[in-house]
This record gives C-alpha cells, structure tokens and sequence, in this order.
C-alpha cells in the first residue's frame, strides 16, 4: 500500500467513531452516511492499486467483461447429490454428495483404520469439506473436480451461506452466531450425510474453526471416527490482532466501532445492497486484494470469487463478524494429535495470515505444515494444484484413498505412477 492510501486508512478511525456517535444519538441518516463514507474509505485504500488500473477502463466495458466470464467460466458448476440436514436451531442445512465410483479400487486399510474398524470398515471413507466466511462449498471447486469418485465426499453450505437456510436463531432470536453453533451444524452434516465410516475433514478459514469447533464438543467422535484431518487457511485463535495490511493504528480504532456499524448497515440490508452493487467496481477491487496475491490469477477465478463473496447479504456479514473476535480453540487442537494432519497456508494470505497456521503446526508436530508462496486467502483457488496434491497425499496416508490411484485434474498421490 502507498504511504497516501496508508494515512487515508488511518484516518477513517476517527470518520469510523463518529458515526457510532451519531447512531447512538439517533441520528440514522447522518449515522448512515458516515460509516458508508467511512467504510469508503477503507475499501479504496486496500484496494488503491486494483482501483487505479480499473479507472483506465470503462465501466460499460467492465460490466460486459464480468458476464462474459460469468457465461464462460465452469467454475461452481459441479453438482451431487442433494440432502439436507437441520441444525439444533432447525437451520436448513444443504449439503452434495459426491459418491466413490463403484469401479473404483477399494481403499488400502491403514493401520489406524484397521483399528478402529477392523479388517474391513463399515463404509468408505467420507472427506467432508467446510468452506470459508462469505463462501459456499463451490469454493472447493478445483478439489471436488480432481477428487470425484475417487473419494467419497460432501460438501456443505454454512448457515446463511450458499444454498443453506437463514439462520433460524439469528433471524427469529437475534442471537449472535458462534463458531460453537458451527460445529454443531457440522455434526448434524455429518450425521445426516455421513452416519457411519471413517472421516476426513477439510476446513478453510472459518470451516477450519468449524471443524475445531467440532472436536472441541464431539472429542469423542474425532478420536472414533477420524482418520485425517485438513486445515486450510486458518486459525485457532488471536484474530483480533490481524491487521489485514493496514496501518495498525487505524485498524485498531475502526475495529472497534466496526461491529456496531455492520450492524447498523445489516438493519438496512436492501439499501445496503443497492450501495453495493453501485459500487462493483470498488469492491471487486478489494475482494482480489483480500482473495489472491498473484498477479496473473485467472479472471474467470477472480470473477467467480467475487461473486461468491457477492452473493452474501450484508446481515449476514455482520452477524458472523463478532464471532471470529471471540475464537478460540487453540485447546481443542489435542484432539488431533495422533492423526495425520496438512496445514496449509499461503504466504501473503491478509485474512489469516500463515503465522496462525504455523501455530497450529507448532502445536501438532506431526502435521505436514506447507506455506506456498504467492499465494493469498484463496489459495485453493488460486493454486488449486498445490492443494489437491497434498490433500491427496493427505487422503493417501489415512488410506482413503489407494497408494497409485490417479486423482484428476490438479496432481496425482505422490505414489502414482506416471501414464
């Protein structure tokens, strides 16, 4: 960021403050102003370098190259089984199904497996995948294409995300959400998709907490039915310190305001949205910022990550958003000890930077841990053949997978044999 767009992030803290203040005098129409102003501000100095290129080009031309690449791009495309499972709240949950394909090789039965399982499990193993904040399962895109009917797998939706229902506790009961909630939504997927067999879990960023979230109320269930687990992009704790690139200073004095100001702005969803979608450009800007740190990531990708995070309402942003301040489960970590374990994390990732994964690395020794460089928030988007090779590698270990079964698209185990 230049040294301009960084004292214009600092002094948005004081724009930020004051509208709290005004809100709090009742004073919405000011209030409103301010924060959009405020939160204005914000966007275009993370987005200040994205911002300066796109002025070069028309805004007619911009919203032509969008629909092209929304007609073009397969991205989100691949579709399974559908299901649906309900929350203790009775959240609609919508999960896919990806089954093994019945000419597929039978698994090999590791060590672990054969332990809990005896000498043939009761099921095939189920990779279940948890996506990321402002996300949907089409996240794991370029997984699921390379892992079908290789691996059984499923795929959800988080409350309020994606094909999942509204949260039923948060718009009846206004209750906040917790990453706690999400783990029990996890269990109830699981439940209802994947009853019985061994499991392996995949979480990035928010699905990462999820699946801690999970182990920290279910430790049985993980010490029973796991046999790898994967955290992508994630943390177990301190979020509240993650300066997201910005100058310190002022990121400290919006954080603070900024809860009360999401919930102001979600009280006035549909106005918000009309501001939103006026402001494409602005915010497409940010989301590649905050999403990628390459510079040649495909534009069909960046497109089809902007429209993901697109589709999340504004009520629904800020109610997760003080969820992620109050995490914490670096103590539920011990419950996957004795399991293989991948982390994974790229190297300029703004969101959850890496030093959270290397953390949750130093607290399980044996975990595989793999930073990649050039790579943002999205990794598994942006470098999707990095990923899926040591996912593969990962579902090789725990025996999900065959040792020399070739996985599609991006890598193979590192046992295959080249053909």
């Amino acid at each position: 960021m230049s040294e301009s767009s960084a004292e214009v992030v600092a002094d948005v803290a004081s724009a930020a403050v004051a509208a709290s203040a005004a809100g709090a005098a009742g004073g919405w129409r000011r209030a409103t102003g301010i924060a959009g102003v405020a939160i204005g501000v914000v966007a275009a100095g993370a987005a200040a370098g994205v911002a300066l290129e796109r002025m070069t080009v028309g805004r007619g031309m911009r919203q032509k190259a969008r629909l092209a690449l929304d007609s073009a791009g397969p991205y989100g495309s691949l579709r399974g089984m559908p299901g649906k499972a309900f929350a203790d709240d009775g959240t609609e949950l919508y999960y896919e199904v990806d089954e093994l394909d019945a000419e597929a090789a039978p698994a090999a039965i590791g060590p672990r497996r054969r332990r809990l399982f005896g000498r043939k499990s009761p099921a095939p193993v189920t990779v279940v995948f948890s996506h990321g904040y402002c996300l949907s399962q089409d996240s794991w895109h370029f997984q699921r294409a390379a892992l079908r009917g290789v691996v059984r797998t499923v795929h959800w939706d988080q409350r309020s995300h994606g094909r999942s229902g509204r949260g039923v506790a948060q718009g009846r009961d206004d209750e906040p959400v917790t990453i706690e909630q999400l783990g029990r939504d996890l269990k109830a997927v699981m439940d209802a998709a994947a009853p019985e067999g061994p499991l392996v879990l995949v979480g990035h960023s928010m699905g990462g907490m999820t699946v801690m979230a999970l182990a920290d109320q279910y430790p049985e269930l993980i010490r029973e039915r796991v046999v790898g687990v994967a955290f992508v992009g994630t943390s177990s704790g301190r979020l509240g310190e993650v300066n997201y690139g910005l100058p310190v200073a002022g990121v400290n004095a919006v954080r603070r305001v900024l809860p009360g100001v999401l919930k102001a702005l979600g009280q006035r969803a549909e106005l918000v949205e009309k501001g939103r979608r006026a402001t494409a450009d602005l915010f497409a800007g940010i989301i590649k910022r905050y999403s990628f740190a390459s510079r040649d990531v495909d534009p069909a990708v960046a497109r089809f990550a902007e429209r993901m995070i697109e589709s999340t309402p504004i009520d629904v942003v800020a109610e997760y958003y003080p969820a992620f301040n109050d995490h914490d489960k670096t103590e539920a970590l011990v419950h996957f000890a004795d399991l293989p374990v991948l982390v994974l994390a790229g190297v300029q990732d703004l969101v959850t930077p890496s030093e959270h994964s290397e953390a949750i690395a130093d607290l399980l020794p044996d975990a595989e841990l793999v930073l990649v460089p050039d790579a943002g928030h999205l990794v598994m988007l942006e470098h999707p053949e990095v990923v899926t090779d040591r996912l593969a590698d990962l579902l090789t270990r725990t025996g999900a997978v065959p040792a020399g079964a070739t996985v599609k698209g991006y890598g193979s185990t590192s046992t295959a044999q080249p053909g």
